[in-house]
């Protein structure tokens, strides 16, 4: 396995393992690292998929792409990130969302089938590894919990700024950069460009916001 241990001991889903531990979960798994290129499709909506996904390199866009062509970017996930492992343990559940290469990244797969046969033969690795995996599920529903609240606001400034006050209250600080592009985050809030390009100039003028392609400040007002 040309992994690095290390790498893998800063995932969630080997957290608290040992080297050994992890060997054992690899071998176990399976596991199978793959290469894509930027814009290529990883997982296709209507597929089923027995692997699931760690980001080794680069960065994945979940996204869903309609028949007449419109997406919606549902999230995008970083390098030690995870993807699919809900559908790859409901093999039989056909993938409801693409999943693009945000650009040049570095996948590796692991079979899921053979969770599925672990409790009858409980080790240390498979129980830290479906504690994880639970945390991993948890952390997802969140976060997919927070997106309907950044879509539910009527208005295209609502939108922006429950997005951005969000990603405050994350980072704990009115400065940060957001993981998306002005189209990408159109996609994510269901917005046309255009229309949220001319809402973030209004709100720069009316002293609201401060920013600069990915880069963003909120501006607090005095009191």
């Amino acid at each position: 396995m040309s992994v690095d241990k290390e790498f893998l001991r800063n995932t969630m889903i080997f957290k608290g393992m040992t080297d050994d531990e992890i060997e054992n979960a690899l071998y176990a798994l399976s596991t199978e690292e793959k290469d894509y290129k930027k814009n290529t499709l990883i997982l296709h909506a209507g597929d089923y998929t027995k692997s699931f996904g760690l980001i080794l390199l680069g960065s994945v866009t979940i996204e869903s792409n309609d028949m007449w062509g419109n997406r919606t970017i549902l999230s995008k996930l970083e390098c030690r990130q995870f993807f699919a492992e809900t559908y790859a343990l409901l093999e039989d559940e056909p993938l409801l969302v693409d999943v693009r290469a945000n650009e040049n990244c570095r996948i590796l797969f692991f079979k899921a089938g053979s969770l599925k046969n672990l409790s009858s033969n409980m080790t240390s690795w498979s129980f830290k590894l479906l504690s994880n995996l639970l945390m991993i599920s948890s952390n997802k529903n969140l976060h997919l919990s927070g997106r309907s609240f950044h879509i539910s606001p009527k208005t295209i400034r609502g939108r922006v700024m429950a997005y951005l006050n969000s990603i405050a209250l994350k980072v704990g600080q009115n400065e940060f950069d957001i993981p998306f592009d002005r189209q990408q985050l159109a996609d994510y809030l269901n917005l046309e460009r255009s229309a949220l390009s001319k809402e973030l100039g209004k709100m720069q003028n009316d002293g609201l916001i401060k920013t600069r392609k990915n880069h963003f400040s909120i501006v607090y007002e005095r009191r």
